[in-house]
């Protein structure tokens, strides 16, 4: 990759995190403002990024059409798309679709729940790898070596007391996931969240998303969210029928 392309890329990764000055913009990426600037007016003419009245520069209007264009030809959404909505509106809690991508394991779609407490999560956003029920379902999925290689490589921040903290625990419990058909996030990445996620797969068989159902400890307890697992099992399934998937097909 270039540099300056690299550049651009964390400007728009830190402008994706919220309005930001110059000055800090410069800090982030490491150079000079001048460097910056001269990056900053490139992305400005393509309209992946706006300055406001105050000078401080926000993603434009050009990254939200590109966005919603890469979204448009993610099959798997639009196929998903009812059957997420049916499954908010019976369970009245937060859903998500999720997909594997580049290394990386990233909400798809999202429908927020009926109560007060909101999570922050939005479509786009990068999941923890070894902390989140959506990333487990993905990553069981995939071939043994390629699993212990990217347990490997994670970085095993312990967001909470529950967080799995090594490669050989994230392991046996992919192994877990795999045999099981579903994953949960028992309070491992928010201390006040629980997740169920199971896997979306298509006519071959394979894993292709996750769907997840996820409650604040306060409206449900652990029991009630496990409970949740029939409403979100035969969601993924009508999901993955639509995708080609046949029971009996692994």
């Amino acid at each position: 990759m270039s540099q300056s392309l690299a550049r651009a890329l964390a400007i728009l990764g830190e402008l994706g995190e919220g309005a930001r000055t110059l000055d800090e913009l410069a800090a982030k990426v490491g150079v000079h403002k001048t460097t910056v600037l001269r990056l900053l007016r490139t992305l400005e003419d393509a309209r992946f990024v706006h300055r406001d009245a105050d000078h401080r520069f926000h993603l434009g209007a050009g990254l939200f059409a590109l966005a919603g264009a890469a979204l448009e030809q993610r099959g798997v959404r639009d196929i998903a798309a009812p059957h997420l909505a049916r499954l908010n509106d019976a369970t009245g809690q937060t859903i998500h679709l999720g997909v594997y991508e580049g290394g990386d394991v990233v909400y798809l779609d999202k429908y927020d729940s009926r109560h007060a407490i909101r999570m922050y999560s939005r479509v786009g956003l990068r999941m923890p790898l070894h902390a989140t029920a959506i990333a487990k379902v993905l990553l069981a999925d995939l071939p043994g070596p390629r699993r212990a290689r990217i347990a490997g490589e994670i970085e095993y921040t312990p967001f909470t007391e529950h967080t799995i903290t090594g490669p050989d625990a994230l392991l046996d419990e992919l192994s877990r996931v795999a045999a099981q058909g579903y994953a949960m996030d028992d309070a491992e990445h928010e201390t006040f969240i629980r997740c169920v996620a199971a896997p979306v797969r298509d006519a071959s068989g394979r894993v292709v998303a996750a769907v997840s159902i996820s409650v604040p400890e306060v409206v449900l307890s652990r029991d009630e969210v496990v409970a949740l697992l029939p409403d979100l099992l035969a969601t993924t399934r009508a999901i993955s029928a639509d995708c080609g998937h046949t029971e009996g097909n692994p």
